[in-house]
């Protein structure tokens, strides 16, 4: 069961005081123009550092844009930014699968690497014995935890100007706090035989959970695990018993399994429609709305609303989606 999000003065509490506490990055020099060099492996992460630190930290992103985080692997460019990061932010719970080691072998030299999503405890999803589901930004409530958790890292590691990332967490988390009620409110408008998710792989266990979604998926948590002919068989029986109108694409996944599911359904006597393509382990391009976490699930509610049959404003909640 989800936990509810922390009230504001809680979060701004934590940013402030819990750089007294242990396991904290040692703090960094603060000059006039010397800035925080910060490493995020995902653009979800980078995208939370950069608006809690603002114009005191630069902040470099490893994985960008429709790439999967399951498979990627580092270069030696990637390997020596990582080494000369003040700080690594990473997301944890095996995301980064081919980065780990080297992620593990340089916190083991004494780096700080943070993974904001290991220590959220009794909030995250088992999918059996040693595999955690690690898409946690899905849920706007869980993600509003890791960014209260990057900025007690921003605060212990910068001390000389916690007070401004302390402000610039609260004023974050009470935009989180307006996208987390837009989420619920436009989901909750589809009806309730249809407010089931088709996708490409199980990225949206958390969304599931949190704004009353069924969820199914062709793969699962990891992409690097393989749809076998039954997974797909079975998916489109699914499909056609409940009569659902859409399923959805990944921007980071192969589309093919998705065109299976339609053709199998075509053959079975029901139409089914590609409802649009969903952000799941990479948010859009750098520059663009969709290119923020805020954007990301903006684009992802208001397309899986509108596909299913609920009521959501076409340009989404800030009016931005195009």
């Amino acid at each position: 069961m989800s936990q509810g999000p922390l009230s504001l003065p809680q979060g701004l509490l934590l940013v402030l005081v819990a750089w007294l506490g242990a396991c904290r990055p040692a703090p960094v020099p603060s000059t006039p123009d010397d800035r925080i060099h910060i490493v995020a492996t995902t653009a979800m992460i980078g995208d939370v550092a950069r608006a809690i630190a603002g114009d005191r930290a630069e902040v470099r992103t490893l994985i960008g844009e429709g790439v999967d985080p399951h498979l990627y692997k580092p270069s030696a460019t990637d390997v020596r930014l990582l080494k000369s990061a003040d700080l690594i932010l990473r997301n944890g719970l095996m995301l980064e699968g081919k980065m780990g080691e080297i992620l593990e072998k340089i916190g083991r030299s004494g780096k700080p690497v943070h993974a904001v999503a290991d220590g959220l405890g009794s909030y995250l999803l088992n999918e059996g014995p040693g595999h955690v589901d690690p898409h946690v930004w899905m849920d706007v409530t869980g993600w509003t935890r890791a960014a209260q958790s990057i900025a007690d890292q921003l605060a212990a590691l910068d001390p000389a100007h916690a007070a401004d990332h302390g402000k610039r967490a609260a004023s974050y988390l009470a935009e989180l706090g307006k996208l987390d009620a837009y989420a619920r409110a436009s989901l909750a408008s589809i009806p309730a035989p249809q407010r089931v998710l088709v996708t490409a792989h199980d990225a949206f266990g958390y969304m599931a959970r949190a704004y009353g979604l069924e969820v199914r998926a062709i793969q699962g948590i990891s992409t690097e695990s393989e749809a076998g002919l039954k997974d797909i068989e079975d998916l489109v029986r699914f499909l056609v018993e409940r009569k659902i109108p859409a399923v959805f694409v990944e921007t980071s996944v192969s589309e093919k399994n998705i065109q299976a599911l339609i053709e199998g359904a075509r053959a079975a006597g029901h139409e089914v429609r590609v409802g649009g393509s969903l952000f799941s382990d990479a948010m859009g391009a750098a520059g663009t709305y969709e290119g923020t976490y805020v954007g990301m699930i903006d684009h992802n509610v208001t397309t899986i609303t509108r596909a299913l049959g609920g009521t959501a404003p076409q340009t989404g909640l800030n009016g931005q989606l195009k």
